[in-house]
This record gives structure tokens, C-alpha cells and sequence, in this order.
């Protein structure tokens, strides 16, 4: 890397930011994928994928890597889907 000590430093803590972001997105991901899944087949194990589900996007919110107004937008999504699937299967 060329350029001053500062720029290569902000380089590093970029690339470290980055990383660190793609983790969280990608099992934010998964739990979500998970989570709707269970819903649409009507597992038991449904509403508690559907928690753990909002609880990573809580902490992918915190940590700045979504936006508010997403993890509201993706965590009300979720709980419409887990009542409807509800309201359906009584």
C-alpha cells in the first residue's frame, strides 16, 4: 500500500469494518431464511425461529450495519408472516 500512514491505517480498519459487516449480514440472513421456512411449513419450532430471527436483526441494528427503519421494516414482516401462518392453522 502507498499513500500516508493515515490512509493506509483507515484502509485497514475499513477492510476490518467490512468483514466484520458481512458477518453479521449473512447470519442475519440465515436466521431470517430460517425463520420463514419454518413458518410457511408450520413447524413447531416456528415462533422461536421467528424470536431469534428479530433478535439478530435487533443486533445488526445496534451495530449499525442495517438501518433502523429496516430492521423495523424486516422484524414486522417477520411477525405478520408467523400470525398469519397462526391465524391460518387454528
Amino acid at each position: 500500500m502507498s499513500g500516508s500512514k493515515w490512509g493506509n491505517k483507515a484502509a485497514r480498519a475499513t477492510r476490518r469494518r467490512r468483514f466484520q459487516n458481512r458477518l453479521i449480514r449473512r447470519s442475519l440472513k440465515t436466521y431470517v431464511v430460517k425463520a420463514k421456512g419454518a413458518v410457511d411449513a408450520g413447524d413447531e419450532s416456528a415462533y422461536q425461529r421467528t424470536m431469534m430471527a428479530i433478535s439478530s436483526v435487533d443486533r445488526a441494528v445496534s451495530k449499525g450495519v442495517l438501518h433502523k427503519n429496516k430492521g423495523a421494516r424486516l422484524k414486522s414482516a417477520l411477525m405478520s408472516r408467523l400470525d398469519k401462518e397462526r391465524g391460518s392453522a387454528s
